[in-house]
C-alpha cells in the first residue's frame, strides 16, 4: 500500500489512467493488462520520502542530546516518516532519509534496537565534522569541542552529543545506557 501512495505522489497520472481505464468500454483483462504495463514502466523502488516537519525538533533534538532517549518510539517515528528500515546492522536498524538538519543534508538516520546497553540515535550527515559542527553551532549554538589532537578527533558537545568521521562524511549521535528496571539494582 505504501507503495502505492508513493506511485501516485510520484506520478500523479496513474490514478487517473487507473480510472479511465477502468471506464472504458475495453473488457476487464485488457484493462488490468494496461494497467500492469503502465505499472512496470514505475521504478523499482520508491523514492525516499521527504521527512516530515517535525523531523528537525523531533530527531535533531535526539540526536543533540536534549530529550529523553527511547528506541521503540523513534524506530516507530522513522517506520512512519521513512517506512521499514532498509538495513538491520550493527545492532541499529538504519532509514533512508531525504532530509535536513540545521542545514546539513543528512542521508540516513540509525536507531538501536535492544541487542545492547546502550539506547542511541544516530545520522549520517554528508558533510565533513567541520561543516556539520558550524552548522549545529550556527543554528541551535551548541559547540563540538574536539577531544584530541588527532587526525580525525572526535567533537563533544556539554548535552553528550558527537560528531565522529565517517569515511568522506560525518555521523553525529547520542548515545545513553538504558535505565535499569523499576526495583533493581546493579
Amino acid at each position: 500500500m505504501r507503495l502505492a501512495m508513493a506511485s501516485e505522489q510520484v506520478f500523479p497520472l496513474a490514478g487517473r489512467m487507473r480510472a479511465l481505464l477502468a471506464r472504458s468500454c475495453a473488457p476487464a483483462s485488457l484493462a488490468s493488462l494496461a494497467s500492469l504495463a503502465f505499472l512496470a514502466l514505475l521504478p523499482s523502488s520508491a523514492p525516499a520520502l521527504a521527512a516530515p516537519s517535525t523531523f528537525g525538533p523531533v530527531i535533531g533534538s535526539a540526536i543533540l542530546c536534549r530529550s529523553h532517549l527511547d528506541n521503540a518510539y523513534f524506530h516507530d517515528y522513522l517506520v512512519s516518516a521513512f517506512g521499514p528500515s532498509y538495513k538491520h546492522e550493527g545492532g541499529a536498524y538504519w532509514f533512508k532519509a531525504d532530509a535536513t538538519l540545521w542545514g546539513a543534508t543528512v542521508t540516513d538516520i540509525m536507531i538501536s534496537d535492544d541487542t545492547s546497553e546502550l539506547v542511541f540515535v544516530a545520522a549520517v550527515a554528508d558533510t565533513t565534522p567541520d561543516k556539520l559542527e558550524e552548522s549545529i553551532r550556527n543554528a541551535v549554538g551548541v559547540r563540538h569541542l574536539s577531544m584530541d589532537n588527532s587526525a580525525y578527533p572526535v567533537r563533544a558537545s556539554n548535552p553528550g552529543s558527537k560528531i565522529v568521521y565517517f569515511k568522506t562524511k560525518s555521523k553525529i549521535y547520542c548515545a545513553k545506557y538504558k535505565p535499569l528496571p523499576v526495583g533493581r539494582q546493579r
